[in-house]
């Protein structure tokens, strides 16, 4: 895997990033966790989320994206591993 630094930081971020816009509705809380732990495993250490998420939007399901990440960052144990994009 390949890494940039943020500038200012001695951030180290992966070059990929991990979308994450269908969880919680084209995929399921184990799906992303599935994905998440092979992303890892390649260095991806970099994850995309936004508030609106999943996609397409719907108040059933918005949020459910950022609420299936928390639950696998509390599994893992990781955060401090993680780099999270979020925007509104």
């Amino acid at each position: 895997m390949k890494y940039t630094i943020l500038p200012s930081t001695d951030i180290k971020v992966s070059k990929i990033c991990l979308g994450t816009m269908t969880w919680g509705n084209q995929n399921t809380e184990a799906e992303g966790h599935e994905q998440m732990d092979f992303a890892l495993d390649q260095g991806v250490n970099f994850i995309d989320t936004a508030e609106m998420y999943s996609v397409p939007g719907n108040p059933k399901t918005q949020g459910s994206t950022e609420s299936i990440i928390g639950t696998w960052l509390a599994k893992k144990n990781n955060r401090d591993q993680e780099v999270l994009a979020s925007k509104v």
